[in-house]
């Protein structure tokens, strides 16, 4: 496999991450990331939550600098947009998860 569609993949992967994690920084709100004292069970205050959105956000960008993207029906497109998805699904289920033991 080609390490590009890798980075790309990445690339959609940090970028659907970066998103609830500013939303919840930038609300004010604590949110489960791998810095919680419980992991994978607490959360971590809004600050933390905005700085690893961020983060998560300039690592995305990054990657999408290096291995442009032309948005279209092609195979950069579609690995893009199966970071998206993949890592969507499991954020929701582990979001969920943490919500639901609360």
């Amino acid at each position: 496999m080609n390490t590009t569609y890798v980075a790309i993949f990445l690339a959609g992967a940090l970028l659907c991450n970066a998103v609830p994690h500013l939303v919840a920084g930038l609300q004010g709100q604590s949110f489960p990331t791998p810095f919680a004292i419980l992991r994978g069970g607490g959360t971590s205050p809004a600050v933390v939550n905005f700085l690893w959105g961020a983060v998560s956000l300039a690592a995305g960008i990054a990657l999408l600098v290096r291995n442009r993207v032309t948005l279209g029906m092609n195979p950069r497109t579609l690995w893009l947009a199966a970071g998206i998805v993949v890592v969507g699904l499991v954020l929701a289920y582990l979001f969920a998860r943490v919500r639901k033991a609360k």
